[in-house]
């Protein structure tokens, strides 16, 4: 796609929740090719606040700002939302970068999925555990070979919540007609996504058991989504491993993922989010890989959204990629309603 008579993108920006202000806002504005030129917020005090800090034209409505002449939008709101916008868009003739989970039902991600192709438009979900440095070259070793034939894997994410994060005690997180699910979807698509990133191969078989321990609503009565879960998978290649994700870890919050393989393992996160060790029969190496992440530090997807938009090259987080995580978070969903094992042909 080339660039405007202007030289820049026009992008739309729906939803100015955290994940917004935090992250796509900033650093869309960061580019000297992309011009930030609409913002729409359900409480428009927000957009108006976030005007006076990137410009663009405050939208009444998702309706004003899809009418609009804009090349792209990223799509920050709750869960339920995410499938009616961005096949909106993408109907429009807009590229979409949504935040994750992809949507509340299977059907919705293919119904997304479909109307990218159909638009011929990039369809991008924020899954960005791809983006590390160190993940990348984790992927490149486990994929060339450097720790023999997989064997078994451990995945972790836990921190104290989104009401922590957010600094609001009643976050639409909580809730299961917003949110679809709770940490599931919401730390556990991240673990999911990584797992086929790292490993070139999909889950095609879930056993899983979800509770809520602890999260309640300011009435407190207990919140009606899960704050943790536990995973057992099995991938294609015959490679088993576990994943635990939760938002009750009220201590030193933890991303991690071991993977182990007939020569070798691989260690990411276990001393530091974005720490990288290689273990062989040679010894322990401690890998390059990105500094400690802080609030400023790009995150790596606004960057791949607009590149690929503007060069044509291949995206690593597409929603055909999303889907085959989506299709695991829904089966293990299903199987910790049914206690039993839950396969995923679809993915095989």
């Amino acid at each position: 796609m080339e660039k405007r008579d202007g030289g820049r993108l026009r992008i739309g920006v729906i939803g100015c929740g955290a994940i917004a202000v935090r992250r796509h806002l900033p650093e869309f504005a960061a580019r000297d090719d992309v011009e930030i030129a609409a913002i729409y917020n359900r409480t428009r005090e927000k957009a108006e606040n976030m005007q006076k800090q990137y410009g663009g034209t405050v939208c009444g409505s998702v309706e004003e700002l899809l009418s609009m002449d804009l090349d792209a939008v990223s799509i920050c709101t709750a869960n339920v939302t995410h499938a009616e916008y961005a096949v909106r868009a993408l109907k429009a003739g807009m590229h979409v970068l949504c935040e994750k989970p992809m949507a509340m039902s299977p059907e919705e991600c293919a119904a997304m999925t479909a109307e990218a192709e159909k638009a011929g438009r990039l369809l991008m979900i924020a899954h960005n555990q791809r983006f590390l440095t160190s993940h990348v070259i984790a992927a490149g070793l486990i994929q060339g070979g450097a720790i023999g034939k997989l064997l078994s894997f451990e995945a972790e994410f836990s921190h104290a919540g989104p009401d922590e994060w957010t600094g609001t005690a009643d976050p639409w997180f909580f809730r299961k007609n917003e949110a679809g699910m709770g940490v599931l979807a919401d730390l556990g698509i991240h673990k999911t996504d990584l797992i086929h990133y790292l490993t070139g191969e999909s889950v095609t078989e879930v056993s899983a058991h979800t509770a809520t321990l602890d999260k309640t609503y300011p009435d407190g009565r207990p919140i009606d989504v899960e704050d943790n879960a536990w995973c057992f998978f099995r991938l294609q290649g015959g490679a088993n491993g576990t994943m635990y994700v939760s938002w009750t870890n009220y201590g030193q919050g933890r991303n991690s993922v071991v993977l182990r393989g007939t020569e070798g393992a691989i260690r990411c996160g276990e001393d530091g989010e974005d720490s990288l060790l290689l273990e062989t029969g040679e010894g322990v190496r401690r890998l390059p890989g990105d500094r400690e992440r802080t609030e400023n530090r790009p995150s790596g997807m606004i960057d791949e959204f607009i590149d690929c938009i503007l060069t044509g090259k291949k995206c690593r987080s597409t929603g055909a990629e999303a889907l085959k995580a989506m299709r695991v978070i829904f089966a293990a969903a299903e199987s910790a309603a049914s206690a039993s094992p839950v396969r995923i042909p679809e993915n095989g």
